[in-house]
């Protein structure tokens, strides 16, 4: 949620120019068309990741004994800036939004350091990262790169992924006797990506010799034949996990493929001047001025492949195994300018006018309605629309606003949460002590630390009769292991409520049973689902408003939640909805449930 800071899935960014450098100065002006697209693509999807960013580029026509293959890397969340600033020899048009420029980019850098004209180049790629392993350093941000003498061998990749079963396909990779240099996702797939890509070339090249060609005729060959389709069916089968994976290759090969679920999202567009592709449609839209149909979605299971003459095509590469489109996209990671995703925030929002009309006695009059800043704004003229719509002319108010980052080098936890407490401030004045209601409605609620440490303390100063906290999602109950850091099983506030009331009412033995038969194992259902099953949602609202009402606070607070019915109606094409009901789409994600159910369960028997 926006006020818990809840990191997700990254960002990718992928441009194929279709004509010769000279169209794009010709038409546009520019030597750095393709940079200008890419630079405009990353920062519009800035919101996916503030980690860290990278891009690469392929030039294809670079001569013999010169660099072909540019990568450039940075960290913080101005990592785009950084970057560009490094290619362009006027840094202020970085900070104005415009890199337009007739001059060579003779600050850019290739691989090994040396300068780089990026501008050259057909082929860009641009990724903004959001770790979700805890792991962090240059070295993990894509795109990642493998290098070698033969053009169509060299490999770089990037993607918005998080794999279930890296530990099965990195003894995989070791039983066929490579010796992996880190255990991560990214380096895993790459290097198995690349052994893939490695035999692609050899089998091309056994079939060069067969035809009798020699020399650069069958490298020549072995370019014009790679296929990539062949490439990612070999490689991907074993994967478990969401994923949108993107790649490049030396000798001008370009690909987009998405998980058989559907988990993660991938758009492009394309025309007769430049193949694209980014992680949301808007993004497109906007860089491209293009309408919505337009735009077109990569389908589960399915590759973009451009060739190195500019040829497209999708190709199935895995059969769809589901329809699982995360539903958080919707709610929150994904930018709210997508038409579609405009509507089913409203939709949410306005679905939930009727259990707001009972938490507050149906009493309009003195009842003032808000939203917390920034995500929960959509959702929040939904509800509106629909108290309208019924009707009823309901006062709104902006009550909450988020204030910039407070920072401090104070190293005790007191003081710290003194100042966490104020990241948020509100309007003083705009209700009623003691005789207006408060609604204020956010797009989730996760860990509930936000709540309790800043949002009910900073709200509970204008004195208000009762506060109604709204959630345009359902209740989150389960972590995601599909890209999106959504908290350990602990950390979840629906969680710990239902554990709380286990323990009050002597059923741990549901405790117990859940754990011997997570231990065991299987992969049909998690039996962490057991622990929510003796309770409806009023009752695990109630100890959640007990969990999180500060120690000092007196005014009534209750919790209104989405239902998973009314998810499912507002965002009818997104299945999505681990995180509410436990039915993970895949072995992995069950698996990896179950496990972080037994690490929760024996952390508590040893402290």
């Amino acid at each position: 949620m926006q006020m818990e800071e809840l990191k997700h899935e990254c960002g990718v960014a992928m441009i194929r120019l279709l004509k010769p450098q000279t169209f794009y100065q010709e038409k546009y002006g520019t030597t750095h068309y393709g940079l200008n697209k890419l630079y405009l693509m990353m920062e519009k999807q800035h919101n996916r990741g503030q980690e860290g960013a990278g891009i690469a580029c392929v030039n294809m026509t670079a001569p013999v004994g010169e660099e072909y293959l540019f990568r450039e890397r940075a960290e913080g969340k101005d990592a785009i800036t950084k970057i560009f600033k490094s290619l362009t020899p006027n840094p202020s048009s970085v900070r104005e939004g415009n890199l337009m420029d007739k001059t060579p980019l003779a600050h850019g850098r290739g691989v090994g350091g040396e300068a780089a004209d990026w501008s050259s180049a057909s082929l860009y790629m641009g990724h903004l990262r959001y770790s979700t392993t805890g792991k962090s350093g240059l070295q993990y941000v894509h795109p990642l790169l493998r290098r070698n003498n033969w053009r169509a061998k060299n490999l770089c990749l990037c993607g918005n992924f998080n794999m279930t079963n890296i530990d099965e396909i990195f003894a995989k990779i070791v039983q066929q006797g490579q010796s992996p240099r880190m255990f991560s996702d990214s380096f895993i797939t790459l290097e198995w990506m690349g052994h893939r890509l490695d035999r692609e070339v050899e089998r091309n090249f056994e079939e060069a010799k067969r035809l009798g060609l020699q020399d650069l005729d069958i490298t020549r060959y072995i370019e014009d034949h790679v296929d990539m389709a062949h490439v990612l069916r070999t490689s991907l089968p074993d994967y478990d996990g969401g994923y949108v994976l993107c790649g490049l290759t030396g000798s001008g090969e370009m690909f987009a493929v998405r998980d058989p679920w559907g988990i993660r999202p991938a758009f492009f567009y394309q025309d007769d001047e430049v193949v694209a592709v980014a992680s949301e449609r808007p993004v497109l839209q906007t860089t491209f001025d293009l309408s919505t149909d337009q735009v077109h979605e990569v389908a589960p299971g399915e590759a973009l492949i451009v060739n190195k003459h500019g040829e497209t095509r999708t190709e199935t590469i895995l059969p769809q195994r589901g329809n699982n489109q995360c539903s958080f996209e919707r709610i929150y990671f994904s930018r709210g300018s997508d038409s579609d995703i405009y509507q089913e925030r409203k939709r949410l929002g306005e679905q939930l006018t009727k259990p707001i009309l009972r938490a507050i006695d149906i009493d309009t009059e003195h009842t003032v309605f808000s939203f917390i800043p920034n995500t929960a704004e959509v959702a929040f003229y939904g509800m509106v629309e629909g108290f309208r719509r019924q009707g009823l002319d309901v006062r709104t108010e902006k009550v909450a606003w988020k204030d910039i980052k407070l920072r401090t080098f104070i190293t005790e936890a007191g003081a710290r949460n003194d100042l966490a407490a104020h990241v948020y401030d509100i309007t003083y004045g705009c209700l009623r002590p003691h005789v207006d209601n408060l609604v204020i409605i956010d797009d989730s609620i996760v860990r509930g630390t936000t709540l309790k440490e800043s949002i009910f303390k900073i709200l509970d100063r204008l004195h208000p009769k009762k506060i109604v906290m709204v959630s345009s999602s359902p209740q989150v109950r389960y972590p995601d292991f599909y890209g999106i850091d959504m908290a350990r099983l602990e950390e979840l506030c629906a969680f710990r409520a239902a554990i709380t009331l286990l323990e009050e009412r002597g059923m741990e033995e549901v405790i117990e049973e859940t754990y011997n038969k997570c231990k065991e194992g299987g992969e049909a259902e998690s039996p962490v689902r057991a622990i929510y099953e003796p309770f409806t949602v009023e009752e695990i609202n109630n100890k959640m408003v007990e969990l999180l009402r500060p120690a000092d606070m007196q005014t009534p607070i209750e919790l209104v939640f989405q239902s998973i019915e009314g998810l499912h109606s507002a965002c009818p094409y997104h299945h999505g909805d681990w995180y509410f009901t436990g039915h993970y789409p895949t072995p992995g994600g069950i698996r990896r449930v179950n496990e972080a159910f037994v690490e929760w369960y024996e952390n508590r028997q040893n402290n």
